[in-house]
């Protein structure tokens, strides 16, 4: 196994630990008992969402996964 390779892999390991915790500190979905009686009203919480902590939390989701899939298909490659 070479020393890329290894590297790779732990790099993978942190990867996949780190997506799971922030994936498990952003909030649900659920829309509750609002979205019944058509909720889906512009508040300022909805348009400034993307500077929250949740818009942050879901950006940080996204560039982990997509680092996950690049290790992932570099690991994959019989080159390494």
């Amino acid at each position: 196994m070479s020393a890329l390779r290894i590297i790779l892999t732990i790099l993978l390991v942190l990867d996949c630990i780190v997506v799971t915790v922030v994936v498990l500190m952003q909030e649900g979905k659920n829309a509750g008992l609002g979205a019944m009686a058509g909720g889906a009203a512009d508040t300022y919480w909805s348009k400034n969402k993307s500077r929250s902590m949740e818009g942050k939390l879901i950006t940080i989701t996204r560039v982990l996964v997509v680092l996950f899939f690049l290790i992932s298909m570099l690991l994959n490659l019989k080159v390494i």
